[in-house]
């Protein structure tokens, strides 16, 4: 393998494991696997170009051409000329695929699924750094060069990721982007010359030089680089754990936001820090439950109910009552004829999670705690009024309803009485027109309150162009709302706020709540609630049900079913054949499904195998493709690391068969030595070596004197008209015994399981086969003339 190759090689390894840093912001692996496949497509091009001498333009302009082609065939093989060329179809289908990915990059939160306008926009992305890494270090021979756009790929990917960019992923962009340094770095040694260690043996071994003693040669540069490499991104790695923490993010200990608990205790202001809860920090746990309602992600824990909007912000009435009323307590507008199933929810709060109320499911009917709590009517939970109870460490219990209206009966549900109507629709005076305007044109031609929920909540979702972003300031009052329509950029607490004084320029009653999204479900059935579940959203109500909630935040939490807008089926034409309303339609050039939509879509094995296309393993869907993968990396990895010691293995038979010769014998016994830790020096005569090693590790005088007669046997061929022919492999045989006893355990170890000789051997091996090669494919062996004065 030639240095190019080596170096194209590293190169590929590197941007694959800057391109790993994606992984927590797409779902699945398989993405990677055939970015890997049409990376190594590419790197490959370059490698074929290079071999015979090519104007070092040419690489790289074919690799972009392959790439092009490669994208073609994954991604638009339906628009291209024969399924490979890209023709003005194609490209027009690409702008469509990437405008669809930037689209779905703005409504889904990570992990994103991998959509086909994603999966374009990853492959090109990996495929363009790709090719700027291996022309920065294949061609212009500049690897230091090459981590500017490896760089630029792991930043974007750790900066969308934030806290779920692991340490694993910077140790693989680091690592790869270190062996391609190394490799080059040796590609630029071997230019200028090798350099060995010194005697190989630190100086608390048995027969280390002496003190006093001048060292043979200089260390041991190549090594020592290495160390370095490692050294420091083991403390890259390291350091971000062991170094304090510079912000608090959802820490308070100053108390400055008014809502923390105390001792710096995790809290939630509704209006001020919950875009702090979002952006800042790691996503710590803050609440433990497990319920017997089932696996129900749409079941949020409501904090806190915000009924008033006054022009300024939104906030609570706080109507409290000093006295908890008696169990089950009454849940507000619920009619007997909606079905409700009664459960119960056990909840433990973190011990640095402090908050005066207590979350809870709704609607809640009781709670179990000790202490002396007000019921907060308004958010049907409990609350310490005058600040002496918290949750904090509070493990408490919860019964309550899960409440499961159709969308039949909130499409038929009776106007609301009229004191409800009058208070929950209530906007200021002050509030722009637009707002009411533009709800009004969203809902155009709806029949009823149902249908004007669902069509504004579709378009914060899909329609509107909206974008979620919670680094958009969180700002109250009207002229927020109404900047938010404008700019149509934020998080949960503009949607929800758009969404419900929307609502109620449309007469229907309508509050914001602030809570909680359901959490992720563990292992032993419970749910973890973290600090990035907090949440806001807009209910409605609806008579005979209640506070109904909904979902206009894109990709977060979960849309209800009664929210999800009717699917059409298609109109039958004359040569249609009647649809199986189980199977799928077929694929349409109309945009994605909106994140609720493609959630509540059920997955089959014909839409999986649909959504795979090339190398998205549709073959054969009942292999465990998942397994197979892991099993072949693992298999991968394991000869990886025996590869050394089997070479080196196959080294030692062939130089120790009969016939092999004397300096196949010197070979092997020189680099049993280097794998003991006795480096080789390219300056030393055979009887140089014979005596340092023998200097370096004690030797009994039957292997000394065995050591010496292959050292002289060496000599004799090297200098001498007619060497007699010897069997040195015995000599070899008994030294390399005496050398591996007078070693050390970890020495023996090393050298069995990684030989440093092995690198060497390797390298013997691969231009010894290269040679071969080239000499069976040269013109003499094809039988052309040879020029003259060559002696054919």
């Amino acid at each position: 393998m030639d240095s190019r190759t080596r170096i194209a090689a590293a190169a590929w390894l590197a941007t694959l494991g800057a391109a790993g840093a994606l992984l927590p912001l797409i779902e699945g692996a398989d993405w990677l696997v055939q970015a890997g496949v049409l990376l190594a497509a590419q790197s490959g091009t370059g490698v074929l170009l290079r071999r015979p001498p090519v104007p070092a333009v040419v690489p790289p302009l074919a690799q972009a051409a392959v790439s092009l082609l490669l994208l073609t065939v994954v991604c638009v093989r339906e628009e291209a000329l024969g399924g490979l060329l890209p023709g003005p179809a194609a490209f027009d289908a690409f702008g469509r695929l990437l405008s669809a990915g930037a689209d779905d990059i703005g409504h889904y939160a990570a992990p994103a699924p991998a959509t086909d306008g994603i999966r374009l926009m990853v492959f090109g992305g990996v495929l363009l750094v790709g090719l700027l890494v291996d022309l920065l270090a294949v061609t212009l021979r500049s690897a230091a060069s090459a981590g500017l756009p490896l760089l630029a790929l792991y930043s974007v990917a750790a900066g969308v990721a934030q806290e779920e960019g692991g340490w694993q992923y910077f140790a693989c962009a680091g690592t790869g982007f270190l062996v391609l340094l190394l490799v080059e770095g040796r590609d630029r040694l071997t230019g200028w010359g090798r350099f060995f260690g010194g005697p190989g043996v630190p100086a608390w071994m048995p027969g280390a030089p002496p003190p006093g003693a001048a060292p043979a040669v200089a260390g041991p540069r190549v090594r020592a680089g290495r160390r370095i490499g490692a050294l420091t991104l083991g403390v890259a790695v390291l350091a971000p754990l062991l170094l304090p923490q510079l912000g608090s993010g959802l820490l308070d200990p100053e108390g400055e936001r008014g809502a923390g608990g105390p001792g710096g205790s995790t809290s939630l202001d509704p209006l001020v820090a919950l875009q702090d809860h979002l952006v800042r920090g790691e996503n710590r746990t803050v609440l433990t439950y497990r319920t017997d309602g089932g696996d129900t992600p749409s079941m949020y824990l409501r904090l806190a109910a915000l009924d008033e909007f006054n022009g300024t912000a939104w906030s609570s009435s706080r109507w409290w009552e000093a006295n908890v009323p008696p169990a089950p307590w009454p849940v507000f507008g619920l009619a007997s004829s909606v079905a409700a199933r009664e459960v119960t929810t056990r909840i433990s709060a973190a011990p640095d999670y402090a908050q005066p109320s207590l979350p809870v499911p709704y609607p809640a009917t009781w709670i179990e705690t000790p202490g002396d709590w007000s019921f907060d009517q308004g958010s049907q939970t409990l609350v310490s009024a005058d600040g002496e109870l918290s949750s904090q460490g509070r493990e408490y219990r919860v019964d309550h309803l899960l409440v499961e209206p159709t969308a039949e009966q909130l499409a038929n549900a009776p106007a609301a009485p009229g004191d409800i109507a009058e208070y929950y629709t209530r906007v200021p005076a002050e509030l722009p027109a637009e707002v009411g305007e533009t709800a009004a044109e969203v809902t155009a031609g709806s029949a009823n309150a149902l249908e004007r929920a669902v069509a504004l909540q579709r378009w914060f979702v899909r329609e509107g162009g909206f974008r979620y972003d919670t680094s958009v300031a969180s700002g109250t009052g009207p002229d927020a709302v109404a900047a938010f329509l404008r700019d149509r950029e934020g998080f949960c607490v503009h949607f929800a706020f758009a969404m419900a004084a929307m609502a109620r320029t449309l007469d229907i009653p309508a509050q914001v709540a602030v809570g909680f999204t359901g959490g992720v479900r563990q292992a032993d059935g419970t749910f973890q609630v973290g600090t990035h579940n907090a949440h806001a959203w807009p209910e409605l109500y609806f008579e005979g049900v209640g506070w109904v909630r909904f979902e206009p935040t894109p990709g977060q939490g979960s849309v209800p079913p009664y929210a999800l807008p009717e699917r059409q089926e298609p109109a039958p034409g004359p040569t249609q054949p009647e649809e199986d309303p189980t199977e799928r339609p077929s694929p349409s050039p109309s945009p994605s499904p909106s994140p609720s939509e493609r959630e509540a879509q059920p997955r089959t094995p014909e839409s999986d195998e649909d959504e795979g296309g090339f190398l998205g393993w549709p073959w054969f869907p009942w292999i465990p493709w998942t397994a197979v993968l892991w099993t072949a990396g693992g298999t991968l990895v394991l000869g990886l690391l025996a590869w050394p010691a089997v070479w080196r293995a196959r080294a030692r038979a062939a130089r120790l068969a009969p016939g092999a010769g004397v300096p196949a014998a010197w070979r092997e016994l020189t680099d049993t030595a280097w794998d003991l830790g006795i480096a080789p020096l390219g300056w030393e005569t055979p009887r140089q070596a014979a005596e340092r090693i023998m200097r370096v590790c004690p030797l009994d005088e039957e292997a000394s004197a065995a050591l010496t007669r292959v050292a002289l046997a060496f000599e004799e061929e090297l200098y001498a008209p007619d060497p007699p022919a010897r069997a040195a492999a015995p000599d070899v045989i008994a030294v390399s015994a005496a050398l591996r006893a007078s070693a050390g355990r970890r020495q023996r170890l090393r050298a069995r399981l990684l030989p440093r000789s092995a690198v060497r051997v390797i390298h013997e091996s691969l231009s010894g086969a290269s040679s071969t090669a080239r000499t069976r494919l040269s013109p003499a062996r094809r039988g052309a003339t040879a020029p003259p004065g060559t002696g054919a």
